[in-house]
């Protein structure tokens, strides 16, 4: 549905005030140039609403008793669910040829916890299980994959755990025969075996009290996910992971995002040939 000022009312300053009502809940930042999107994208809602005008729908956001239910119908109109198996995979080597061994011989007998934050549908966490998979981890140590995305419907589709050809781009045939189990002509189902080993939640990263548990984790992977955040979003959620992680605590972002120019209390290091932000002690 393309906005259409004429049909829903876009009163002076109401798209200010609904970027930053989005910012505050999502830490995903429209700036004015982006203004129609962010419309375009709560339209829909507005009219399933019955409301006239943005407005009037900010105003049930902020302020409404069913606004919480709503935020979740938000997410899903804002969440952006392109992903691939085996993606930025010099990373997940990292954690499995060297981050995985050095924990283990240090910590013997312990649980190791990773979480895949901003998972989208699930290909993420599926990705880091195969790889420990295959380098044997999974069945010689104590290892626990959380992922969680503040998605409802992503995080539906990642519980079903069926998947188009388009996942695959950077899987090899020979993985996907391994992992997957065609159904009819275009889906493609996880091995239960895999499937079973994340576990997968709602979670909105900016709302602490959803995400105090999962940030526990030795390992975050939190990856293409800042690029929709403003700095203010980035540098209260990495702050926030960095009080919450346990030491050493292994934060991966995506190849395209930086948290050098920020305060986050991480360090950039080079583990074989990725890089990984580590918590300061």
């Amino acid at each position: 549905m393309r906005f259409n000022s004429e049909i829903l009312g876009l009163p002076s300053g109401t798209d200010v005030l609904l970027r930053e009502l989005v910012h505050e809940r999502t830490g995903i930042y429209f700036d004015a140039a982006k203004s129609d999107i962010l419309m375009d994208k709560l339209s829909p809602l507005v009219v399933k609403r019955g409301f006239s005008s943005f407005l009037d729908y900010y105003y049930f956001l902020k302020y409404d008793d069913q606004a919480d239910a709503e935020w979740g119908n938000v997410m899903n109109a804002l969440s952006v669910q392109e992903t691939f198996f085996w993606r930025e995979i010099d990373q997940i080597h990292a954690l499995v040829n060297t981050i995985v061994p050095h924990w283990f011989s240090t910590r013997p007998g312990k649980t190791m916890r990773i979480w895949s934050a901003g998972c989208a549908t699930g290909e993420e966490p599926l990705t880091i299980a195969m790889a420990l998979m295959e380098a044997g981890w999974l069945d010689r140590v104590s290892i626990e994959i959380d992922a969680s995305d503040a998605s409802s419907t992503a995080i539906e589709k990642a519980r079903q755990g069926l998947y188009r050809e388009r996942a695959f781009r950077n899987l090899s045939p020979e993985r996907r025969e391994r992992y997957f189990e065609q159904e009819g002509s275009s889906l493609w189902r996880i091995q239960a075996n895999l499937h079973n080993r994340v576990k997968f939640s709602i979670a909105n990263l900016v709302n602490e009290s959803e995400t105090a548990r999962l940030a526990t984790a030795d390992v975050i992977f939190c990856r293409n996910v800042f690029i929709y955040f403003s700095e203010i979003s980035i540098a209260r959620t990495a702050r926030f992971f960095k009080r919450r992680m346990l030491d050493p605590g292994y934060l991966f972002v995506g190849a395209s995002e930086s948290l050098i120019r920020l305060n986050t209390g991480f360090a950039l290091e080079e583990v074989d040939d990725a890089f990984v932000y580590v918590k300061e002690s």
